[in-house]
C-alpha cells in the first residue's frame, strides 16, 4: 500500500461486524489508515489483536483481518468508538471520544452484547468519564452489558506482551463462557 493511498483514507469509516445478542463485542479506538484503506478492522501489520484474540482461546484459530466476518460464527464483533480512521489515536479529541461513548451506549443498547470490551483503557477512561479505570472488569454495565477494558493491542503498545495481553483476553473469555454456561443451565 501506497503513502498516498493510506492517506486518502483519512477520516474514512469502517463498517462494524456486529450482531445482536453476542458473546463480546470488541471496541477499538478507531480504525488506522491500513483499516480505512482496506476496510478491515486491526489490519496495521503491527497490530496484534488477531494474535491475541487466538492465544486468549476466542478463535480456534489466528484470523486475518479480512476474515473479520467470521468473528460471528464465534458470537463476537467489532466497533470502535471512534468511527474515523487516523493515523494515531492521539490525533482525536476528547471530545470525539465523549461522543464516541455516547454513541457507542445506544449501539450496545440496541445490540445487547453480554460484554463490550473496550481495547484501550485510556480511550475508555476519555470515552465514559471514569479517569480510575483500570484493565478489566469495569463496575458500569449498559443495559444488562457488563463492560470490560483490555490493552490496547497496538504494536505501540511495549507495556504489554502478546502473551501477557492474551491471559487478560482470556480472563474475558473465562467470564463469557461462564456466564454462557449459567445462562444454559437456568434456562
Amino acid at each position: 500500500m501506497t503513502p498516498e493511498e493510506l492517506q486518502a483514507a483519512r477520516d474514512t469509516v469502517i463498517p462494524d461486524v456486529a450482531a445482536g445478542g453476542l458473546s463480546v463485542l470488541f471496541c477499538g479506538i478507531n480504525p488506522s489508515l491500513m483499516s480505512g484503506a482496506t476496510g478491515h478492522h486491526f489490519a496495521r501489520p503491527g497490530n496484534r489483536f488477531w494474535p491475541v484474540l487466538h492465544l486468549s482461546g476466542f478463535t480456534p484459530r489466528q484470523l486475518k483481518p479480512w476474515e473479520q466476518n467470521e468473528l460471528l460464527t464465534y458470537g463476537l464483533g467489532i466497533t470502535n468508538v471512534v468511527a474515523r480512521a487516523t493515523a494515531r489515536a492521539d490525533e482525536l479529541s476528547a471530545e470525539e471520544f465523549r461522543e464516541g461513548g455516547r454513541l457507542l451506549t445506544a449501539k450496545v443498547e440496541r445490540l445487547r452484547p453480554r460484554y463490550l470490551a473496550v481495547v484501550g483503557v485510556t480511550a475508555y477512561r476519555t470515552a465514559f468519564d471514569d479517569r480510575k479505570a483500570r484493565i478489566g472488569p469495569q463496575t458500569r454495565t449498559i443495559g444488562e452489558t457488563r463492560v470490560w477494558a483490555l490493552p490496547n493491542p497496538s504494536g505501540l503498545n511495549a507495556h504489554w506482551t502478546a502473551q501477557t495481553m492474551a491471559e487478560e483476553y482470556a480472563r474475558l473469555r473465562a467470564a463469557a463462557q461462564a456466564d454462557a454456561d449459567t445462562a444454559t443451565a437456568t434456562a
